[in-house]
């Protein structure tokens, strides 16, 4: 568990979700242990899982931060239609969709290790692609 303490300081990462990542290890590990795994290995199921978790937290917030701005534009539009059509979005596998997952990611990191430039370019990135997403709902009503 020690080992994720650093990781902390990553913008929307807290304790539970560390101890959610260390426990996703152990099980992972622990169907692991009659074979013959590396320390290699190790890091790249602790790493993944680590990775995984900051994606999707991030995302999440680019998702709330999408019904927001929909609803703003169409009030009587209810989050769980809003989030159908981001639904089929993904099951497109839309480009806009996957380069956000990606840009939320960079600017996560960028924002948690103070490095400015990269993390203002991902910002007005983020926000191009968000607006986009938003269009493309909105089209659909």
């Amino acid at each position: 568990m020690e080992f994720f303490i650093p990781f902390k300081k990553i913008k929307g990462v807290d304790d539970n979700h560390l101890r959610e990542i260390y426990q996703d290890v152990q099980i992972k590990l622990t169907t692991l242990r009659d074979t013959d795994y590396d320390l290699i290995l190790l890091y790249t199921v602790t790493l993944s899982s680590l990775m995984s978790l900051i994606r999707n937290v991030q995302f999440n917030q680019v998702v709330k931060d999408i019904i927001r701005r929909v609803r703003m534009n169409h009030s009587h539009l209810k989050e769980n239609k809003i989030q159908l059509e981001l639904d089929k979005l993904y099951m497109r596998n839309n480009e806009n969709i996957s380069i956000l997952y990606s840009i939320s990611y960079l600017d996560a990191l960028a924002e948690s290790f103070n490095f400015k430039k990269v993390s203002r370019t991902c910002k007005i990135q983020k926000t191009k692609y968000i607006n986009k997403i938003v269009k493309l709902i909105l089209l659909s009503y």
